[in-house]
């Protein structure tokens, strides 16, 4: 991991201050290419998601600027207002919609199979990329973007989010939108906090960046390694319109995961499902 990525003294905290004050503005979420407003549902998941990535040191605060003057205006949305709690399912997507979202990558060994699968069926997911793994991957997060996948945030090195300072967490954050958009041009509009661990300090940063916060509906375990068979029974089991299903494609063996994939995928499909993603307008 290089430790020189992003200097310390680009964190201007007064910024965030401003961001905050005007992080109230009501925005649309609506699924890819069209859709209406979608809300937050339900009450918060348990946490879960897998284990803590490997620690490794991690760069500087990122500029908090959450939208900038040479963003393309299709990625500029309205600065999100301040949750109380992430959004774990888009039931206004449609009838026949489904979100597929991956965590903890880009891993090489297996994000490159699981968006190779995604592309012989046309479809599009949700990537939150942590940014120990996203700096010394960018050309995979090049890939998701040019596949139409959205690329979100999953911290820098998927703490427990509870336990940090509030500079801290502006360190998770801010550092891998900072990676983000060095490889894609634009800042994440998307962030999920790992283990589903979620507090009034990481939704007003992430408000603060831009970012909307994402749970999940359908979590598959994936990560404890269940077997193949238990994690297509969960998807399968689970899908329904506007769920959200939660798998890994890093944080250790995801070969389960990739071969789940390869089978849940066309059973959806056959079944009348449409897994897509959503924008924000």
């Amino acid at each position: 991991m290089k430790h020189d990525q992003i200097p310390a003294e680009r964190r201007t905290l007064l910024r965030l201050a401003l961001a905050l004050g005007v992080a109230t503005a009501v925005n649309t979420v609506a699924a890819d290419p069209a859709g209406t407003p979608a809300r937050p549902g339900g009450e918060p998941p348990a946490p879960a998601s897998g284990p803590p990535a490997a620690a490794r040191a991690r760069p500087g605060a990122y500029r908090l600027r959450p939208m900038t003057s040479t963003t393309p205006p299709r990625f500029r949305p309205a600065a999100p207002p301040v949750r109380t709690r992430p959004f774990e399912e888009l039931p206004d997507l449609g009838d026949d919609a489904m979100v597929l979202s991956f965590d903890d990558g880009p891993d090489p060994r297996y994000t490159p199979d699981i968006l190779a699968i995604l592309r012989r069926y046309d479809v599009r997911a949700m990537f939150f990329v942590c940014g120990e793994m996203a700096a010394d991957n960018p050309g995979l997060l090049r890939e998701m973007a040019d596949d139409g996948h959205v690329v979100g945030n999953h911290s820098w090195s998927h703490p427990l989010i509870p336990k940090l300072s509030r500079g801290a967490i502006v360190d998770e954050l801010g550092s891998t939108s900072e990676v983000i958009e060095k490889a894609l041009g634009a800042p994440p509009l998307w962030y999920r906090a790992p283990y589903g661990a979620w507090n009034r300090n990481s939704f007003e940063i992430g408000a603060a960046m831009g970012m909307e916060p994402m749970a999940w509906t359908v979590d598959t375990l994936d990560w404890t390694t269940p077997g193949t068979d238990t994690i297509v029974r969960r998807v399968k089991k689970g899908a329904a319109p506007g769920v959200v299903v939660l798998s890994h494609d890093a944080g250790g063996n995801r070969s389960q995961s990739v071969a789940a994939l390869r089978r849940y995928l066309p059973a959806l499909i056959e079944r009348g499902y449409r897994p897509t993603v959503p924008y924000r307008s």
